[in-house]
């Protein structure tokens, strides 16, 4: 009967796991944020919160920050955390290497939206993924924000998705990033942003940083080619449990 079902789901085009950090990416996280003894996570570039959900549905329930920079994107996050009273969202706002402002581009798909010019290896590789309008957002660092939500016992992992704006994420977190005991960061591995830091830089600078690559995770994907564009990494300090 398995081999059956299993038949049945890759002939539509799907497989079938068991739930484990070696089949599932949020359940590798969940092993990770629990080995490392976290109980605060920074969401960086939460959208509507998909990423704060699904570490919800895999188990972890300590205290959970997100920052979004879109109207849209941010209204709906904050319905959806409404009802969870360990999750917190902070006012609309970008996360990067200083406090002001800045004129963010939103995608069609909500999702690609970013800071940075997008390039056509990215918008050609994912329909809907091209910018249909911008709008002006406020831009904290996370060095300014930081200490409303952090204190003497918080054992800290941010998650930083911001299409290419993950270098001045960094930037802004300088003193943070001490704090830190895990990092999760998207890198590309082509150009998919104009000016954007790929994947090689920013691995060096989180290895001077005190970190070590503890996990890869499939990211974005051309499904045309199957190149590999974006791969999300998973960093811990090299003390961090």
């Amino acid at each position: 009967m398995k081999k059956l079902i299993k038949k049945i789901i890759r002939n539509v085009g799907w497989d079938l796991h068991r739930l484990n950090p070696a089949s599932n990416s949020f359940a590798q996280l969940s092993a990770v944020l629990n080995y490392a003894q976290v109980n605060v996570v920074f969401d960086i570039g939460a959208n509507v919160g998909q990423f704060a959900q699904e570490l919800r549905w895999v188990g972890f329930a300590r205290q959970i920050i997100s920052f979004e920079p879109l109207t849209s994107a941010h209204t709906q996050l904050k319905k959806t955390a409404k009802s969870d009273p360990n999750w917190f969202i902070h006012s609309r706002a970008a996360v990067g290497d200083r406090d002001g402002e800045i004129d963010i581009n939103i995608s069609g798909n909500s999702v690609s939206s970013s800071v940075l010019t997008m390039l056509d290896s990215h918008s050609s590789a994912a329909v809907g993924s091209a910018y249909v309008g911008a709008e002006r957002t406020p831009l904290v660092r996370l060095d300014s924000v930081a200490p409303h939500y952090l204190n003497a016992e918080s054992r800290l992992f941010i998650k930083i998705d911001t299409q290419g704006f993950e270098w001045e994420v960094l930037d802004g977190a300088v003193e943070v990033i001490k704090s830190a005991h895990g990092v999760m960061l998207e890198l590309s591995l082509v150009p998919l942003y104009e000016g954007q830091r790929l994947w090689r830089e920013i691995i060096d600078r989180m290895e001077q940083d005190g970190f070590k690559v503890w996990a890869i995770q499939r990211g974005f994907t051309d499904s045309r080619t199957g190149r590999s564009l974006q791969i999300d990494a998973i960093f811990l300090r090299e003390s961090a449990n």
